[in-house]
């Protein structure tokens, strides 16, 4: 169905040899790789009171919340000095740069999912909005709220805040599930029929809302709920 508008020690030696970041990049590459695995690898050690892992983790949880973390917004993590944060901060702007140069057009399900999936990873639910324009070109992918989503704590400004910012023609909405279910729960519904009368008002059209996990994701608009 297709979409029409309107220096310390470090922690992989607590894994499997074959699980740890190296290893694993080494065998499968580095789209194998979650977000944490691949920050691991960027950080390259702990220290003698954080080991990687956890470093990693604390650095992922901020780039959701604010994906254009600056090398000195990192070196506040404990585990973090200069030369760590600035190599960051320089391939988090290589990654960007090259993804401004590639468009990215979305005209199933299949493609959001393609372009979430590595959110899949995380503990918690992340509610991501992607904002779309007029020729159903990605223009930003964002986190808006992270937690347990329900229709008393997902308000329709967190969603929208960047569409209207970025003036975008249309958005779809996703969200985790951490459990692996991707069977919409019945807040999801009420959740989507909320932002969905909010675009309206918006101008702004919802085209999707998608659960997701690590290998499959349910589709309101696939199965007729949108």
């Amino acid at each position: 169905m297709s979409y029409i508008f309107e220096s310390g020690h470090s922690s992989f030696k607590e894994t499997r040899p074959e699980d740890r970041p190296r290893e694993k990049i080494a065998r499968l590459g580095a789209k194998a790789l979650t977000d944490k695995e691949l920050l691991m690898l960027l950080i390259g050690s702990g220290t003698s009171n954080r080991d990687v892992e956890e470093v990693a983790s604390e650095l992922l949880s901020h780039l959701d919340r604010n994906n254009m973390l600056t090398a000195e917004e990192m070196m506040h993590i404990q585990g973090l000095g200069r030369a760590k944060a600035s190599a960051i901060d320089a391939a988090l702007e290589l990654g960007r740069r090259r993804v401004q140069h590639r468009q990215r057009i979305i005209s199933s399900p299949g493609d959001v999912y393609r372009e979430i999936q590595h959110y899949s990873s995380r503990e918690q639910e992340h509610l991501i909005v992607v904002l779309l324009n007029g020729a159903h070109e990605v223009m930003e992918t964002i986190v808006a709220t992270i937690g347990l989503l329900n229709r008393t704590i997902v308000h329709p400004r967190e969603v929208f805040a960047d569409a209207i910012r970025n003036r975008a023609a249309a958005v779809v909405i996703a969200h985790n599930h951490p459990s692996g279910n991707v069977e919409p729960s019945e807040d999801d519904k009420q959740v989507t029929i909320r932002l969905q009368k909010a675009g309206e008002i918006l101008g702004i059209k919802v085209l999707d809302n998608i659960v997701f996990s690590e290998d499959r994701y349910f589709s309101f608009l696939e199965h007729g709920l949108l």
